[in-house]
């Protein structure tokens, strides 16, 4: 597929809202298949190195899967530029090292339904980081509003009762997680148009799944049972990461940031309804405090990316008038080439 008929296929509407709803279904599963994973292979919750051992596992994994792909479609073995192999690590980084350094860490220390809730944070994150560090959107009062909806549904989350329930190595660091997300997003974002999607996303998986695996081993970590049921987990767990962040890819590559985030307000929504079905907690998705937590911060991303950008109407020029530029060179070079045509004409 060209370049421009892969822009005009993951700008459509429909293409966008399927693809990101899909990938958000992925996300929500994880929450609890990552809890189901850590008893299949026995690991230890209290050891973070054996849920970072746990953690490289899968993603090294999920970038052999990516690179198995790209080869495949692309007829060809494929790498990273030279040029861009610290942009590569960059992202690596972010999107694997930290971010799921404090996700695994954080999910063993917290719920399901808890967690994947303050993960939703990662798209408010995304949009003040968008907004400036990278410099891409422009920040207003509706994206302010956006995100005090958000953290009020965060707050209202950790209330058990009239009195707040956080811990640093559970709830703290499912934001951190939140956080890594939003930056490497907006890293994927710039630096896809230097690299392939495939390869910078297949390449800071296997990279980073390897950090992982080395400092999990080299700080004691276990995994001490395998069979057939861990496995297939692993591998689940492994094809959702390569499958969506692949696919996210695409879709920040042509689409801007804000456009994508829209849709991961589904995110929450997927992975406390998941986590209520398979953990078994739904006396924690249907209290009030979870319930109202779920609106406010799905209402937040919402009213965000909906009406966060306003676009000034153009002032109606006469129908015999010509625009105005700032340095004229536009509009004489117009003026040049219809004065040309008339003279062609006659």
């Amino acid at each position: 597929m060209l370049i421009k008929d892969k822009e005009k296929f993951f700008t459509k509407p429909i293409v966008v809202c399927l693809c990101a709803i899909f990938c958000c279904v992925l996300w929500g599963s994880a929450f609890p298949c990552v809890k189901i994973g850590y008893k299949l292979f026995e690991i230890d919750q209290t050891s973070p190195a054996s849920l970072m051992l746990f953690a490289g596992m899968r993603f090294t994994l999920a970038g052999i899967f990516v690179i198995v792909f790209g080869c495949i479609t692309q007829k060809k073995f494929i790498a990273p530029k030279p040029k861009n192999i610290w942009r590569v690590l960059l992202v690596a980084l972010f999107q694997t090292v930290m971010q799921y350094t404090f996700f695994y860490i954080g999910l063993a220390n917290s719920t399901g339904v808890k967690s994947s809730v303050l993960n939703g944070l990662g798209v408010f994150f995304t949009i003040l980081i968008a907004c400036f560090i990278f410099r891409t959107e422009k920040f207003n009062l509706i994206k302010l509003a956006g995100c005090a909806l958000g953290f009020c549904g965060v707050i209202l989350l950790n209330l058990d009762g009239f009195s707040f329930s956080f811990s640093l190595l559970g709830e703290g660091f499912i934001i951190f997680s939140g956080l890594s997300s939003a930056v490497a997003a907006g890293l994927v974002k710039i630096f896809s148009k230097k690299e392939d999607t495939t390869v910078l996303c297949g390449y800071q998986f296997l990279i980073g799944g390897a950090v992982l695996i080395v400092t999990g081993l080299c700080f004691g970590g276990r995994v001490t049972h395998v069979d057939v049921g861990a496995a297939f987990m692993l591998v689940y767990l492994a094809f959702l990461s390569a499958c969506a962040f692949t696919l996210q890819g695409f879709l920040l590559k042509y689409n801007p940031v804000s456009k994508v985030a829209v849709f991961k307000s589904t995110n929450p929504l997927f992975g406390a309804v998941f986590s209520a079905i398979i953990l078994f907690e739904y006396e924690q998705l249907l209290s009030w405090f979870t319930l109202i937590a779920l609106v406010l911060v799905c209402a937040g991303i919402f009213v965000i990316n909906k009406f966060g950008e306003f676009k000034p109407k153009l002032a109606v020029q006469p129908a015999n008038s010509t625009p105005l530029s700032s340095d004229g060179e536009e509009n004489k070079a117009e003026q040049t080439e219809n004065f040309e045509n008339v003279e062609n004409k006659k």
